[in-house]
């Protein structure tokens, strides 16, 4: 009996997985045909940016103190007090503030996107679109998708900079690294390409929750109990997303050996 349930689950799991492709397929030509609801997008940009900030700028800022506290003493005690800066800068832009400012924002957007457009389901206020003409994917779908692929590469540029300024203030504070020798570090490590693979890795990121959630919200069935289930599953599957996205991302823009000679 365990293990149809699991079977049938799985199953579901897939194609609803299968629905989400078709799913950004479909908003993708609506895109192209230029169909794109003012209104709605300025609403969830100001849903998924400014609404968002604080809580994805308190996380950016203690990361960045952690790791330094896991990362400086350690440098110290090579003399490598220099590199400490720099390190974090390459952290935060090409894992730490991609990967966990979208992480939060599933946990936040993609849970809401999947419990509004649920209940909107369970509803029939989907059915009611409908009846009034109105395309869900005009109207639901695509200005939140629109509002977490132009947020999130910003929210994760301010994360970088916000978990810099953490991890600066806490190596001048707890370990007398001077404020201009981390900042040359940092300087001296980052490159564009970093900052610009960092907003790229945030794009990704935003059409996958926005997608995840809102095909999730629009497949659900079975009432309130169906919402939740929905809203559970579709971050869980926006997180497996953000974290197999991210190694193939990761994998395309800084793969190579580097230019060490033994």
């Amino acid at each position: 009996m365990n293990d149809l349930t699991a079977g049938s689950s799985l199953r579901l799991w897939l194609e609803r997985l299968l629905a989400a492709i078709f799913l950004a397929g479909q908003v993708m030509f609506h895109l192209i045909k230029g169909k794109i609801h003012r209104r709605n997008t300025l609403e969830q940009m100001a849903t998924v940016g400014p609404e968002s900030l604080m809580i994805a700028m308190l996380t950016a800022a203690v990361i960045g103190m952690v790791f330094t506290i896991q990362t400086a003493r350690e440098f110290l005690n090579f003399g490598a007090i220099d590199a400490v800066g720099g390190v974090l800068a390459l952290a935060l832009s090409r894992e730490l503030a991609p990967v966990l400012t979208a992480v939060v924002l599933a946990g936040r957007v993609g849970s809401a996107f999947a419990a509004e457009i649920g209940t909107m389901r369970v509803s029939e206020q989907i059915d009611a679109l409908y009846m009034l003409k109105t395309d869900p994917i005009d109207y639901l779908v695509t200005p939140r998708i629109i509002a977490c692929s132009l947020m999130l590469p910003l929210l994760t540029i301010l994360a970088i900079i916000v978990g810099l300024s953490g991890g600066m203030l806490l190596a001048v504070s707890l370990y007398n690294i001077p404020q201009s020798v981390f900042l040359n570090s940092a300087r001296r490590f980052l490159g564009a390409w970093d900052l610009c693979a960092a907003a790229i890795k945030g794009l990704v990121f935003g059409v996958l929750i926005a997608v995840i959630g809102c095909s999730w919200g629009l497949t659900t069935t079975g009432g309130a109990k169906g919402v939740g289930q929905s809203t559970t599953t579709a971050v869980v599957t926006a997180l497996l997303a953000i974290f197999i996205s991210d190694f193939f991302l990761s994998w395309l823009m800084f793969r190579g050996t580097g230019s060490l000679t033994l």
